[in-house]
Formats: structure tokens, sequence, C-alpha cells
């Protein structure tokens, strides 16, 4: 281990580390709530960021070299992707939904209670974070992108060539639009995350999307064999979420059996996790109760403690502290061996549930904005949490990964606090512009629709095939929980992306594993810039 490496963690609140952290946060969390409003979607905060914070360094200012240190640079990163996932995928997202839903007293308490849920969440990961259920040897594939990023930006060379050429390579795919059938460029960051991720996960997200995108082409052939009333698209069913409802149980009471069965697993003194069975049991029990105080006070600050009946506010309690620790899990196993974060997809699944709950339509909303806030931003920081592993050195020096991921968790939840703040300020214009994230339009629809039977029989009957798959696979190869991921995602291009990276990884992998980990990282980070760019220019009305 180098010398350097002795002495203790850059801290996240040192003076010049702090004020350009904070500086490059409040620039991503306000581009990311254009971006998301008006394109529907967020890049790769964390490359962005690592990028920006390798720029720095090569500034010839004396006072700014200190940022060549990649401890420095991870940190800046890391509090600027917490602030732009923060404000565009959990706070925006979650006062819109109330905004659209049309009751303003509650924008304010639907503001705090979606902080809450975000910084709950992000501490999550961090008490999870290299345990046996979320081990730091897993793929976290964007996680690991970026820190090629930083060190093949720090190291330069035959290394850094190959991220470069990779760089390339994924942005000129990103933009590669060929109508009909690539209008929306080659799945560059899919296929970079298919050389880095768990291949059996990623076969299980290729099928999901193989199937949504070309089953209407199926139906005729179908109905030819005998199988009639066939739905025309499954977008329009509840087929795909019964499929998550079923793999998602089974997956939470894989990863509950892994929390609190006793391990028998041998480790070596390099491999083994640094959260402990025991630390595993507490942090979950502790951050249950975490969310329920969250739920008791969000239920105060918007008067649903006096207007609902005693049963029924219990109920809506119980309800939003199990979906809130059930959703970031769910969301946490898929960003973890996926690289793709499902959080839309799980938060629809219990906002569905919680409509045959007989729950008042405002706190059905309320309900879907904080547990929407608990998922990517647990996802996003345990990518951040596997770039600063790799940095440090891989968990060989323990005492120094242990500090440097403190302090991660610190920049973290500082990013945090800033996307509320920011959301907060901002949040009026964006509703007077009618700027807000599609998906908050969704959740509003859905709990304005009410309660079907037929919706909540169709899925349940669907979720015996993803139990079923789920129990085949196993908590380690997540083929239920990725399958109904790709299922409730319309994109068939990403599938065949997928699908071709993965028969080139089967083919090179032997003798050019780092080569296409390298390849991989670049891809990532090249479709990240190109959408990151062509997002803002999109948004600001430039192309």
């Amino acid at each position: 281990m180098p010398e350097e490496k002795r002495i203790p963690h850059v801290k996240a609140f040192e003076g010049q580390t702090f004020v350009i952290s904070v500086m490059v946060s409040v620039f991503s969390a306000v581009i990311c709530m254009q971006i998301i409003s008006r394109i529907g979607t967020t890049p790769n905060t964390s490359v962005i960021g690592a990028l920006f914070a390798m720029a720095l360094a090569r500034i010839p200012f004396a006072s700014l070299g200190r940022f060549r240190s990649l401890d420095r640079q991870n940190l800046v990163q890391t509090m600027a992707s917490a602030a732009g996932f923060g404000a565009a995928n959990c706070c925006l997202l979650a006062v819109g939904i109330i905004y659209v839903f049309g009751d303003s007293s509650l924008i304010l308490p639907m503001l705090v209670g979606s902080g809450m849920a975000t910084l709950i969440g992000m501490h999550l990961v961090y008490s999870l974070f290299d345990s046996e259920m979320f081990p730091a040897r897993e793929s976290w594939a964007p996680g690991i992108a970026t820190a090629e990023a930083l060190i093949a930006g720090d190291e330069g060379g035959k290394k850094g060539r190959t991220l470069l050429s990779g760089i390339v390579l994924g942005a000129l795919g990103a933009g590669c639009r060929i109508k009909p059938f690539l209008a929306g460029g080659i799945p560059m960051a899919g296929v970079g995350i298919a050389f880095i991720a768990n291949p059996w996960a990623m076969s299980a997200l290729a099928a999901g999307l193989l199937i949504r995108g070309y089953y209407p082409s199926l139906v005729p052939w179908l109905g030819s064999l005998g199988l009639t009333n066939l739905p025309a698209d499954l977008g329009k069913t509840y087929i795909p979420h019964g499929f998550m409802i079923g793999a998602g149980l089974i997956s939470l009471v894989q990863a509950l059996v892994m929390i609190f069965k006793k391990s028998v697993r041998e480790f070596s003194s390099e491999s083994a996790p640094t959260v402990t069975h025991a630390a595993a049991k507490k942090a979950i029990a502790a951050h249950i109760g975490y969310f329920a105080a969250a739920a008791v006070v969000l239920a105060f600050i918007t008067g649903f403690m006096t207007s609902m009946a005693t049963p029924r506010l219990l109920l809506w309690i119980f309800w939003c502290t199990f979906s809130s620790i059930a959703a970031a899990i769910l969301v946490g196993l898929c960003a973890m061996f996926s690289g793709w974060f499902p959080g839309f997809a799980v938060t629809v699944i219990f906002v569905s549930l919680g409509l045959f709950m007989d729950f008042p339509p405002a706190a059905l909303a309320v309900l879907a904005g904080f547990v929407s806030s608990t998922g990517p931003c647990f996802a996003d920081m345990g990518y951040d949490l596997k770039t600063g592993w790799i940095i440090r050195g891989s968990g060989k020096n323990r005492e120094y990964e242990l500090d440097g991921r403190c302090q991660q968790m610190f920049s973290e939840l500082f990013g945090g606090l800033i996307a509320a703040v920011v959301v907060g300020l901002l949040m009026r214009m964006h509703f007077n512009l009618n700027l807000l994230p599609p998906v908050s339009r969704v959740f509003a629809a859905t709990v304005q629709a009410g309660s079907d039977y037929a919706i909540l029989l169709e899925m349940l009957c669907w979720a015996v095939p993803g139990a079923l798959l789920q129990v085949v696979g196993g908590s380690k190869k997540a083929l239920g929980i990725l399958c109904a991921t790709g299922l409730l995602i319309r994109n068939p291009i990403y599938g065949v992306g997928l699908v071709v990276a993965l028969i080139l990884r089967a083919l090179f992998i032997k003798n050019h594993e780092e080569a296409m980990q390298l390849y991989g990282a670049g891809f990532v980070a090249g479709d990240g810039l190109f959408g990151f760019f062509n997002a803002i220019g999109r948004s600001f009305g430039w192309w």
C-alpha cells in the first residue's frame, strides 16, 4: 500500500474541497432539474462530476493543484452527483406529483418529506455497502466507469488511451441517430455495462427488454397458435408490474435471509465484508425506524394526523414505512447487478397496491412522492461508493477505506441537502413554466384513476411467474427482478445491444478482460457525456 494511503483521508468539509464541491453541486442540481423536466431522464452525473474535477486539477493555479488527488476528485463528484440526482429524481419529482394533483397546501410538506426520504435512503446504502447483501465487489457498473475515468485520467499512458478510445466510441454511438431503428442512438452505456456487470443479470434484463419491445409483433403469430384475447401491448397492462411484485417479494425474502442468517461463508482477509451481519441487521432495523419516524412527521405536517381515522392513519404509516425500505432495497439490488435503477417502476407498484387500502387520494399522492424519493439516491450513492472503493485500493487498507467511505457519506448527505434547497428555491419557476418531470404526471394520474380490482387480480396472477424466476435464479443472479425491470421499459434496441455485448464478452473476455473493462467504462462515460450535453442543448432549445 502506497505511503500516502496511510494518512487520514481527505475531509469532505475541508475548506477548498467543500467550496468547490458546493459550487459544482448547485450547478448540477439546477441543470438536472432542467433536463428531467424537458427530456424526462437525467444523465450520468457521477461521470460528469468526475470529469469536471479532473479538469479543475489541470488549471494552472497552485491552489487547484491539490485536486490532482483522486480522493478529492471523488468527493467533488460524490456531492455533485447527489445534488443532481436528488434534485431531479427525488425532490422535484415528488413536489411535481402534488402540483399536478392540485393541492398546493401539500407542496412544502412534500418537499420536506422528500428531503427526509432522500437523506435516509442515502444513509441506508452507506450503512449496508460492503455487506453480504450489497458487496463492494459486486458490479455497481457506473461506479466502475467513473473510477476508471478518474484513474486513467490520472495515470495516462496506454490505459488512458484505451479509456479515451472508449469514450469517443461511446459518444459517437450514442449520437448515431438513424430513423426509425436507431432514432435514440446506440445504447452505448448499456453495452458498456454489459462488459462489466453480472452476465446473468444482464441476460435477464435483455430478455425482458426484448419481450416487451417485440411482443406486439408476436401477437399475430401467437394468435395463429390458438392463443386469443391477448393484449396488443404489454405496456398497456399490469403484467410487468405483477411480474415485479412476485420477483420483488422473493428478492426481499432472499435479502433478509442473507442478512439475518448466521454467516457460514469463509472469507479471506481481503474479501471479508467490512459490514458484518450484526451491523447490517442493526442498520436495517434502524432505518425502518427512521422511515417510520419520517412518515409520522409527514402525517403531522400534512394534516393527515387529524384528517384520517386512527386505523387508516396507522395503516398509512405502516405502508409508507414498508414501501420505502422495500423500494430502496429493490432499486439498490437492480442498480448493483445491472447499473439500472427502476425507481419509477418499483414505486408504481407500491402506489398501485396502496390504491386498494382506501387511503384518501391526497395521502396516496404524498405516499407516492415519499416512496419515489428513497431509491434513486440509494442507487446513485452505491455507484459513488464503488468509485471511491476502487480509488482507495479496493478495500486493501480497511481503516483508510472506512474513513474515506465516511467522508463520501458526508459529501452525499450535504449534496442531498443542496438538492432540497435548490428545488425549494426554483420549484415555483418550474410550476409557472409547466416544467415538470413526466413521471410526476404519471403518478398523479395513477392516484386520480382510483382502484380497479381487475388490475389487482392481473398483478397477483403474474406475480407467480416472477416469483418462480427469482427463486430459480437465486439472490446473486437476480433473474426475476431484472427480467421484470426489462418488461417495464420499452427500449428493444437496448435489449439488442445487451445481447450483442454479452456475445462479445463471452468471446473475448478470457484474454482481454482489462481492455473490455476499460472500453466498457469508456462507453458509459462517452454515452453519459453525449447525453449530458445533448440534453442541455435540447433543454435550452439550442438544437
